[in-house]
């Protein structure tokens, strides 16, 4: 028969057992605890400093060639010299990007066209001379030409742009505009500024009525992941660590025939198709 004291010795050895099961799950949430405030607080920030030496030095060697190139206007050694630069960043920081193309294979770019991709970090512009195959100029804030030395791709080349003010904005997208009538290609980032933690915002109209006008495909891009490997915010904060960004390049979108009236679709579409891209690789359902 089974005893009183069977059961009580069934009941102890179940208990020891949860007790046991509660221990462990302690000392691995403690283990985990303090792996991400290591690598949070050591490892990231760590990696980070040599990033920016990454950047920063190669730039520095290269200066030269680049000032020359841009005051001669030589535009497209300019790219080619920042596409040098992006490589050199990318094996010494540990940074491989995947770019990857819809149409399952590499593609030419439409010379001129509007570029667009989605912002999601600093990485977005680092990256992109890897798939843009010729020379193009970038939309970038105002801000930007308050850096020492990196100032002068915005004086000579770049387009800055007061994001606040209308006049500025007419002036950055009127030279947009002059420098599509000169084969070369723009790089616009329709959401005007890097979204949190690679969130998709609106979309601003500048980028679409400027193909529209000058009648130039749009290429749509997405950055799927930069965000991961190099964090806008804080430097204890945000993310920052080698790995492979993976990078989405669209088939163009001809604007031929479109009038303004088409603008709000052809804006829509490429929102679409980023965003889409974007819950596919986060595995979202739409």
């Amino acid at each position: 028969m089974v005893t009183e004291q069977f059961f009580e010795e069934v009941l102890m050895e179940k208990n020891e057992y949860i007790r046991l099961n509660l221990y462990v799950y302690l000392v691995l949430s403690l283990f985990l605890w303090l792996k991400v405030i290591i690598v949070r607080t050591i490892l990231m920030p760590i990696w980070k400093i040599w990033f920016a030496l990454c950047f920063a030095i190669p730039f520095l060697i290269l200066f030269p060639l680049f000032y020359f190139a841009l005051v001669t206007k030589r535009f497209d050694m300019v790219f080619k010299l920042k596409r040098f630069w992006a490589r050199i960043i990318s094996i010494f920081s540990m940074l491989y990007p995947k770019i990857i193309y819809t149409s399952k294979r590499k593609h030419k770019f439409p010379k001129p066209c509007v570029i667009v991709p989605n912002h999601t970090s600093y990485l977005d512009i680092l990256f992109s001379p890897f798939y843009i195959d010729h020379t193009a100029v970038y939309m970038g804030k105002n801000e930007l030409l308050k850096i020492p030395l990196f100032k002068y791709f915005f004086v000579y080349l770049d387009i800055p742009v007061k994001r606040k003010s209308a006049t500025d904005a007419h002036r950055a997208f009127k030279k947009a505009g002059e420098m599509i009538d000169a084969g070369i290609s723009t790089v616009i980032y329709p959401e005007g500024t890097i979204g949190d933690r690679g969130h998709l915002k609106s979309f601003k109209n500048g980028a679409f009525k400027l193909a529209i006008e000058k009648q130039v495909p749009i290429v749509p891009v997405v950055n799927l992941n930069n965000w991961w490997f190099l964090e806008n915010g804080g430097f204890f904060k945000s993310n920052g660590r080698p790995g492979i960004p993976k990078i989405v390049v669209g088939n163009p979108i001809e604007t031929k025939g479109l009038t303004e009236k088409d603008m709000e679709e052809l804006k829509n579409k490429v929102h679409t198709f980023i965003k889409q891209e974007l819950d596919k690789f986060n595995g979202k359902k739409n």
